[in-house]
């Protein structure tokens, strides 16, 4: 019964904002592109939540060594979420997407997203690159722990300062789960001492 509320919570956290945003009246004044990157905004923030509970094995009927599995798999389909968001503001308004990524754009919002995007794919490198590194495990999840708070803070910032198709309140509150599963998995981290996982 607990698996399935938990699950069921996640599944309308995580399913709200997306709806909300679907009803948006801004739609109809959009293109398809730009739709579509604005979704794919809406399901990074959405991944955003559920990478630090894989991480830290914090969803029932998922042993760690599996949750970890899928959060690399999460991971991959976060930065295929950011590409396509970025990729589709590029093609409606490539000014706009230089501007924001030389740090010259005058809406504020634009910058906290340029952060977050380089932050997650710095993370993600650093994922893909931890045995040829040879870095020591605890040094690595430091690294990749420090960055990813980074992209949840920016991404975050970014999400609040847009006033876009997402609805107001489901688009506060995802924000705010995002914050606090991102803490527990901090506070948890650094409360235990984890093992280094088989190569």
């Amino acid at each position: 019964m607990r698996r399935i509320l938990i699950w069921g919570l996640l599944a309308v956290v995580v399913g709200l904002p997306i709806a909300g945003a679907a009803t948006s009246p801004l739609l109809a004044w959009r293109d398809p592109v730009y739709v579509a990157s604005g979704f794919a905004g809406v399901v990074g923030m959405a991944l955003l939540l559920i990478q630090p509970m894989l991480a830290r094995g914090y969803l029932p009927g998922l042993p760690l060594h599996r949750s970890r599995r899928v959060h690399r798999v999460v991971g991959v389909l976060l930065i295929v979420s950011v590409l396509a968001h970025v990729a589709g503001l590029w093609i409606t308004s490539p000014p706009d997407v230089l501007d924001a990524l030389l740090f010259a754009s005058p809406t504020p919002f634009s910058a906290w997203g340029v952060i977050a995007m380089w932050a997650v794919f710095a993370a993600a490198l650093l994922a893909v690159l931890r045995r040829r590194l040879g870095l020591p495990w605890r040094s690595w999840r430091l690294g990749h722990t420090a960055l990813a708070s980074v992209t949840v803070l920016c991404s975050v910032v970014h999400a609040l300062l847009i006033e876009g198709t997402m609805e107001m309140v489901t688009k506060w509150t995802l924000c705010v789960l995002v914050l606090v599963a991102m803490a527990k998995a901090l506070v948890d981290g650094r409360g235990s001492r984890l093992r280094s996982p088989s190569r």
